[in-house]
């Protein structure tokens, strides 16, 4: 079973086609990188496979499940218990240490476990800074922050905006290192990006313009 299909999505604002007629299905443990320029529909994408929007117009399907059937709340537990995300605005609580930072996706989803959100810290090399608020971190580890927060509820797609946009090229060298281990694991991956050089990590890359899928292309080379 694919872990995401989308069939025939289309989003509409007014008069506006965010998306037109986008197909597009994800196995489980692929990597794949979506991008194309500002306005090609890549946020809109993202909403919908994050389950933080509906489409106008087609199925949209994550683990099996009709999202376009659920109502708001059962896409916000959707997006809770399925999906790990990491944006490039960090939004981390800034008067919470990196430590509850983690332990903020736990609450939400089941029990609160500080032993567990501090293996998940250690995981992103951060263990030693657990109880530092989100201003005595640099950007990197802040990211890093988010990253074992993705992770601490064993999501079945971690799904990522601009991971490093934020980032220089010793930091973004670094959250792709850690994306790597992940999907080594198994993790399945989908990354948001216009950046080349974070899109060539993964092992497929669709390009959006106006809102529709112009092409599809393969790595030659899969990530390990």
């Amino acid at each position: 079973m694919k872990i995401l299909e989308l069939n025939d999505i289309s989003k509409i604002y007014g008069q506006v086609k965010a998306l037109h007629g986008v197909n597009l299905a994800v196995e489980p443990g692929e990597w794949l990188a979506i991008m194309g320029p500002s306005g090609s529909g890549k946020t809109t994408m993202m909403n919908i496979i994050g389950c933080m929007d509906k489409p106008s117009l087609g199925k949209a399907f994550l683990d099996g499940e009709d999202l376009t059937r659920l109502s708001p709340s059962e896409l916000t537990a959707i997006r809770r218990d399925k999906i790990g995300l990491i944006f490039q605005q960090f939004h981390l609580v800034s008067y919470l240490t990196a430590l509850e930072n983690v332990m903020i996706a736990q609450y939400y989803h089941s029990m609160v476990d500080e032993e567990e959100a501090l293996h998940a810290l250690e995981r992103v090399g951060l263990k030693d800074r657990a109880k530092h608020l989100p201003h005595q971190l640099s950007g990197g580890e802040q990211q890093r922050v988010c990253i074992a927060r993705a992770l601490i509820n064993y999501p079945k797609l971690i799904l990522a905006d601009e991971p490093t946009g934020n980032l220089d090229e010793a930091n973004e060298l670094m959250v792709m290192d850690l994306l790597h281990q992940l999907h080594a694991e198994g993790s399945t991956i989908i990354v948001v990006t216009h950046s080349p050089e974070v899109a060539v990590h993964a092992q497929k890359t669709v390009v959006l313009e106006h809102g529709r899928v112009a092409r599809i292309t393969t790595s030659p080379k899969l990530c390990s």
